[in-house]
């Protein structure tokens, strides 16, 4: 095995500074030959090796990359850090000192920090809030620990990657478990925390914003259970990210992130690791797959996924063509791009129009999914839109299909924006309920707790306490157990108890809750926060009685939370107008967007008529939704005539 050349730093008493280069042109077994470029010959003769076992022994660090092996001599060599004082130094690397000072616009949202591509790109905008967060971590989880990374493969993970290793080193932490290319998908880095027993984990991803040089880029931190970092610890970072002074960062060199495989640098290492495998092992315990390859594999089922350029491209393939045996067309934008091919990675009627098209085309495939980074989702029938507030109520309500819920569910809950659907079936299966605000670790809370089965977000979002996170491939997963087992003894060219089906019997059971949501993005801050506060001063006012149209004010209010778990409160999460008939309108402005703000306004009606549930919800909730217009004077405050997507 050829060697490369090796180096080694040395600072001792009798020379400030010495570098030893020597090249290593022989097998393991054979005399290392260094030779000493102005250090003094003590120098070379102590860094001498007769073997790699004795390289070891003197505390360099040996990483393998294409058959080269690095050596860095560090043992009892103190290194004074450059810029901010001296650093207890560990074996095999040097820690350095970066001396930087405070970043306004650091504060993270429901979903962690996200920007422009470019604002992360200048001088330590990331590495000062991935110091940040390691400043705000018990030491218990930093020190020694272990810590997943992986993103959904947009534009600058691969770069950001390689920050967050080195700065990861220079805080002490033992052990990076990384996605080969930087790739994990939401849901898989929350498996993968839970199967590894890490401390946390990393998550490159700005959700369903577009990606790309001129666009976003975002990072949040998970803890030791996959959920989401809760707010005492986001709280602390945006406080130390006022008062940052230094960064600590090992002088280490990339990571060859392309091979499964364990680089070493002292007492750090880390592993690259297949960014499916735990996830699979997970979502096989979760279903049933035997019941699961029955369907997909059937001669008259057809089925679409789109995985929209996305990091569900790199978990599509291998679970539901090479497991379940679906057909290698049934997955299409299934190679994740770091542009998502200048598409917008939001599953839903707006950005996924290519599936859509396919679905409620000629000769529409059965079943039709989408996803993006993995933790969002839209279901399609033949024709037929399942809305995610009606989602996660159907899979609650037929959760015996579902091998995981076998012993059955110990709680419901939906965020605070999503229809009452869910409402509705936890009350018949005399089950816990919540409603709680919009952000996942408020599940996670519950979960954790043994409170929480299945939850959803009317944003695309679905999952169950198999994870922390909300899960796309689970949710498409769930919806075809459901389909299948709704089949199971279905004969080859039997009629197919259909997606929509499956809808219209949960209507004639529980009622259904029309649901909109109307989106408008990247809004002036300044107009939609004072259509806000004009929003505020009307329900300050409201009372009892008050007449909207035909419709009667039961509360208007500005959602508040308790979490019934530790005690933690939460305000101002949505200006909320609920109706004496139980119809609701809800104005919130979205923290997961990059730039400006973006208005969500939420309308729902419930109707028990059975024969006014195949209306179109746009017709069937025309008369809140222009009460809502009206009410808010968005277009005065905005100047926006009409929302970027309704959904």
């Amino acid at each position: 095995m050829a060697f490369s050349t090796a180096a080694a730093v040395v600072h001792s008493s009798s020379t400030k500074l010495a570098s030893v280069v020597a090249t290593v042109a022989s097998q393991y077994s054979e005399t290392a030959r260094l030779a000493s470029l102005g250090a003094s010959s003590a120098c070379a003769n102590a860094l001498s090796l007769s073997s790699s076992r004795s390289c070891a022994s003197m505390g360099e660090v040996l990483w393998a990359n294409g058959g080269a092996v690095r050596l860095a001599a560090k043992r009892n060599l103190g290194v004074r850090a450059v810029g901010a004082g001296t650093i207890v130094q560990p074996e095999g690397f040097q820690i350095t000192s970066v001396p930087t000072k405070p970043i306004d616009g650091q504060k993270t949202g429901t979903s962690g920090l996200r920007k422009k591509v470019k604002e992360f790109q200048s001088p330590n905008y990331l590495a000062n809030w991935i110091q940040a967060l390691f400043d705000s971590l018990p030491v218990e989880d930093v020190k020694g620990s272990t810590l997943v990374l992986g993103g959904d493969g947009r534009y600058f993970n691969k770069e950001a990657s390689q920050i967050i290793i080195k700065i990861a080193a220079g805080n002490g932490v033992g052990k990076i478990l990384v996605g080969r290319e930087g790739i994990a998908s939401t849901p898989a880095v929350s498996a993968i925390i839970r199967a590894r027993e890490a401390n946390g984990g990393f998550i490159m991803s700005a959700s369903h914003n577009p990606g790309g040089p001129k666009y976003d880029w975002g990072i949040k931190f998970n803890y030791s259970s996959g959920q989401p970092a809760p707010e005492s610890i986001t709280d602390k970072i945006y406080g130390n990210t006022l008062s940052i002074k230094e960064i600590k960062q090992a002088d280490i060199p990339d990571v060859n992130l392309s091979e499964l495989g364990v680089h070493k640098f002292g007492d750090f290492s880390v592993e690259v690791i297949d960014p499916v495998a735990d996830y699979l092992n997970l979502l096989e315990e979760v279903f049933d797959f035997d019941l699961l390859k029955g369907l997909l594999t059937s001669k008259d089922f057809r089925f679409k996924f789109d995985a929209m350029h996305a990091v569900t491209g790199a978990y599509a393939k291998p679970i539901f063509v090479d497991r379940l045996g679906a057909p290698e067309d049934s997955v299409f934008n299934g190679v994740p791009l770091e542009d998502f091919g200048g598409g917008h990675p939001d599953p839903n009627l707006t950005y996924a129009e290519e599936l859509v098209k396919i679905m409620y085309g000629t000769d529409a495939p059965d079943f039709g999914a989408a996803s993006d980074d993995g933790d969002r989702n839209m279901i399609l029938g033949n024709h037929f839109f399942i809305t995610p507030s009606d989602s996660v109520a159907m899979i609650a309500a037929n959760a015996d299909a579902i091998t995981y819920f076998k012993t059955g569910l110990k709680g419901l809950a939906r965020s605070m924006p999503t229809s009452g659907a869910l409402d509705r079936v936890a009350k018949e299966l005399d089950l816990p309920f919540f409603e709680t605000p919009t952000g996942w670790k408020f599940f996670g809370n519950l979960m954790d707790a043994g409170k929480c089965s299945v939850c959803g977000e009317e944003s695309f979002g679905t999952g169950s306490d198999h994870v922390r996170e909300k899960d796309g491939i689970w949710a498409v997963l769930a919806w075809l157990s459901i389909v299948a087992y709704k089949n199971r003894d279905r004969k080859v060219g039997q009629k197919l108890v259909s997606v929509a089906d499956v809808a219209k019997e949960h209507w004639a059971k529980y009622g259904r809750n029309f649901f909109s949501r109307y989106d408008y993005e990247e809004c002036e801050s300044a107009g939609a926060n004072k259509m806000v506060e004009h929003l505020r001063d009307i329900i300050a006012k409201s009372k009892k009685g008050d007449k909207y149209g035909n419709y009667e004010l039961e509360v208007a209010d500005d959602f508040a939370y308790t979490d019934p778990i530790d005690g933690s409160v939460a305000t101002k999460q949505g200006i909320r107008f609920i109706f004496s008939d139980g119809s609701r309108i809800i104005f919130r402005l979205s923290g997961t967007g990059s730039a400006g703000a973006t208005i969500r306004i939420y309308v729902e009606q419930y109707e028990r008529d059975t024969t006014k549930h195949d209306l179109d919800a746009q017709d069937a909730l025309k008369p809140l939704i222009d009460i809502a217009l009206s009410v808010s004077k968005l277009q005065e405050f905005t100047g926006r005539t009409k929302p970027t997507v309704i959904t």
